[in-house]
């Protein structure tokens, strides 16, 4: 059976506290790091940003439409000042001035065709336009919010960070004054169990929870001081305190 001093086996209770409360730590930062409330923000920023492309999309293709309108438009005008002029400066024959009349009757009809239309894409972009203004303000908006909620986690991140930087410290200082051998037999039962050590009070394991048999019971009490103890239910280290029987 492996030895260590009783002193050395009362501080792997205090190397275990360390431990636990570096996994605390480093649960926590998984949960921040899975935070429901910041993935449902995400969610949201990328719902209302799918929402502004389209608008945006649309808003574009409307004002397209009425770009091209409006060249349209001016193109029909060009045309027709044209005509005039040549009617005004009176070249060609009076079937000439007649065609070209015509042409002008036509053209203006046209015109009003267009103007029409154009007054309609107006407002169809006045009306995207605002949609777009409205869908970029909530876009803006869950954006900011889902930035407030990381910059939260980020600065709890942070403070976690920091409180277990000086855990590791203390535990590393800790460890050094515990006999290497003893630290080796904690830190595999560690690893393999998720706990390294733990009290035996009263007849119960708190590294079980369990109340351990009379048998069990009587073995470790016929053991020496310095004697290191498992658990015969969870296999950690029992730590025996003064008052343990």
């Amino acid at each position: 059976m492996a030895k260590a001093s009783p002193a050395d086996q009362l501080l792997l209770l205090d190397l275990q506290a360390l431990d636990s409360k570096i996994v605390k730590i480093d649960r926590a930062v998984k949960v921040l790091a899975s935070d429901p409330e910041i993935i449902a923000a995400g969610e949201t920023v990328a719902e209302a940003e799918a929402a502004r492309r389209e608008v945006a999309e649309e808003s574009a293709a409307a004002q397209h439409a009425l770009t091209d309108i409006e060249h349209q438009t001016e193109k029909v005008q060009t045309r027709i000042e044209k005509d005039r002029a040549q009617i005004e400066a009176g070249r060609g024959t009076a079937r000439d001035m007649m065609a070209l009349q015509h042409e002008i009757d036509s053209l203006t009809l046209k015109r009003g065709e267009l103007e029409t239309t154009e007054l309609e894409l107006m407002e169809t972009a006045e009306e995207v336009a605002g949609r777009l203004e409205g869908v970029t303000a909530s876009a803006d908006g869950t954006a900011a919010q889902l930035a407030q909620l990381e910059r939260a986690r980020d600065e709890k991140a942070s403070e976690l960070a920091a409180e277990r930087a000086m855990l590791v410290t203390e535990r590393t200082e800790l460890a050094g004054r515990i006999d290497s051998t003893l630290v080796g037999m904690y830190e595999k039962r560690l690893a393999q169990r998720g706990i390294g050590a733990a009290r035996l009070f009263h007849g119960t394991s708190e590294g079980s929870g369990m109340q351990l048999a009379a048998g069990d019971l009587a073995e470790i009490r016929a053991a020496a001081e310095d004697d290191v103890v498992s658990c015969p239910d969870s296999g950690v280290i029992l730590v025996r305190s003064p008052e343990w029987k």
